[in-house]
């Protein structure tokens, strides 16, 4: 169920009350349509517990210390905590962005901490069924431009759907899961999907939703054209979704900011388009755009070809360096 953050304090939406322990339902890994609230402190019994009652979807079942295993991180307060920084639903059989941060037991690990934090992250992906290792080894590297809370976005290749574990060498003995579901079971649009046109909301139409653009500087310039419109240009489209006023985790903002920064630099080579998510101030109900789409979190940048068609997109963290990266490999730069 998607909840606004006027209704709670917390991690993205399409969490129900089964997925996260009540008690810190404001704190780790679920997806909600607001962004991920502070990491919660809590013992390492606690910890543990909430492992076990949230299962193979929960959080992360941190079971060893950060001194273990190859690659172990120096200053970890505790045991190492894996954060997922990806949608719980909506990952099917192909290339598949996973995107993690670090916390031990004082809260999540930052740039300006204590922690020395590695540029590059190593694991491997195993099959939670079989034990089978699927991706013998896959890494990520730090991201964290304008963001205090760095990410590590792991890419791997599993074609199979089913549940599966990535493993980091840092922290051998956790275990973060993932599920790769049928396509067909996804509703929102997917890699290789033309993107459905929307009229998304503009200066001169808004649409019912004011503001349309919750950017602290101002209306952004991706509001001049309706999504349909971009989609008729013959150029690439990228189209962010996602509310810079009310994300709580900080991904918002910066990535819109960094999206215009960007499409300054590619001038005319694509067309750049940005939806709000909420129909007013009161961030209660979700605007007509993250409906169209059926979606259960945010923010998402879809990048499209000349023709429309989806070939890539970003979830619920990212920021300029790898939205750089994402446009530069499609040709737009």
């Amino acid at each position: 169920m998607i909840q606004s953050p006027a209704r709670t304090t917390g991690v993205y939406g399409g969490c129900g009350a089964a997925d996260i322990d009540p008690t810190l339902r404001h704190g780790t890994e679920c997806v909600r349509l607001s962004l991920m609230a502070p990491f919660p402190t809590y013992s390492r019994r606690r910890f543990l517990a909430l492992s076990a009652s949230l299962g193979l979807g929960g959080l992360v079942a941190a079971c060893g210390a950060s001194s273990s295993g190859s690659g172990a991180i120096d200053g970890v307060s505790g045991t190492l905590q894996v954060v997922k920084r990806f949608p719980t639903s909506g990952l099917v059989p192909g290339s598949i962005r996973l995107p993690i941060s670090l916390a031990d037991t004082s809260g999540l690990l930052t740039t300006d901490g204590k922690v020395k934090l590695p540029q590059t992250l190593t694991g491997k992906v195993i099959d939670a069924a079989s034990g089978d290792v699927v991706v013998a080894s896959v890494s990520a590297d730090k991201h964290d431009t304008n963001m205090a809370t760095p990410y590590w976005p792991f890419i791997v290749d599993v074609q199979k759907v089913g549940v599966y574990l990535l493993i980091l060498d840092a922290a051998p003995k956790s275990e973060m899961s993932f599920q790769v579901e049928e396509r067909e079971n996804v509703l929102s649009p997917l890699v290789g999907d033309p993107l459905p046109p929307f009229d998304t909301p503009t200066v001169d139409n808004k649409r019912g939703v004011d503001p349309i653009c919750t950017r602290s500087e101002g209306v952004c310039s991706f509001h001049d054209i309706t999504l349909t419109e971009a989609l008729k240009s013959g150029k690439p489209v990228v189209y962010m979704i996602g509310t810079p006023a009310y994300c709580q985790s900080g991904t918002c903002a910066p990535g819109l900011d960094g999206l215009i920064a960007l499409a300054k630099k590619v001038g005319d080579a694509a067309v750049f388009v940005h939806a709000d998510v909420f129909v007013d101030k009161t961030a209660t109900t979700l605007a007509p755009a993250v409906l169209e789409y059926k979606l259960a979190y945010e923010p998402l940048l879809y990048i499209t070809d000349a023709k429309g068609v989806l070939v890539n997109r970003l979830d619920a963290i990212f920021d300029v360096t790898e939205m750089s990266s994402a446009l530069a490999a499609v040709g737009i730069s």
